[in-house]
């Protein structure tokens, strides 16, 4: 049951505990209890709206950055994972394989801006061995969502009790 009930809040945190029982088959009390869970679990994490901003007056932009960096001894990546993700410009970062260790994806108003974060807070971190930071020209897909055009229609059909 906790699996349909994530998938639903996955494609829409809008959706009310009585459509989640409707669309998985479970009972609303048992939905709503085990949203409560998984919330006091931490298996959800929050609920975000996906916003195509490109469609607004907002101006920013948003790099990702390649980061190879010297793994603390006894900890691993997670001491400067932790130093990383605590800065307000990042909006993810992920232990990567392959020829870089980390990859955050950054926000800030301009390219000066991503470069200040780049220049005088990324680099000088003691681990920080190089970056390499490319910037997002245009959104074509994100989480799962298309973000060209308009909104396609909801293609579920309506189940009614």
């Amino acid at each position: 049951m906790d699996l349909k009930i994530l998938n639903q809040l996955e494609h829409n945190a809008k959706l009310t505990t009585e459509e989640i029982a409707v669309f998985t088959g479970e009972d609303g009390g048992a939905v709503a209890e085990a949203i409560a869970r998984l919330e006091n679990e931490g298996v959800i994490r929050g609920y975000h709206t996906l916003i195509n901003w490109e469609k607004t007056d907002k101006e920013y932009i948003t790099a990702i950055i390649e980061i190879k960096v010297t793994p603390a001894r006894g900890q691993g990546f997670d001491r400067i994972a932790e130093r990383i993700y605590r800065f307000d410009e990042v909006k993810a970062l992920y232990l990567m394989s392959g020829g870089y260790d980390l990859s955050i994806i950054v926000e800030g108003k301009s390219i000066k801006d991503i470069s200040y974060f780049v220049t005088d807070k990324l680099a000088p971190l003691e681990s920080v061995l190089s970056t390499a930071t490319h910037f997002v020209l245009k959104k074509y897909k994100e989480r799962g969502e298309i973000m060209t055009g308009n909104k396609p229609d909801d293609e579920r059909m309506i189940v009614s009790p």
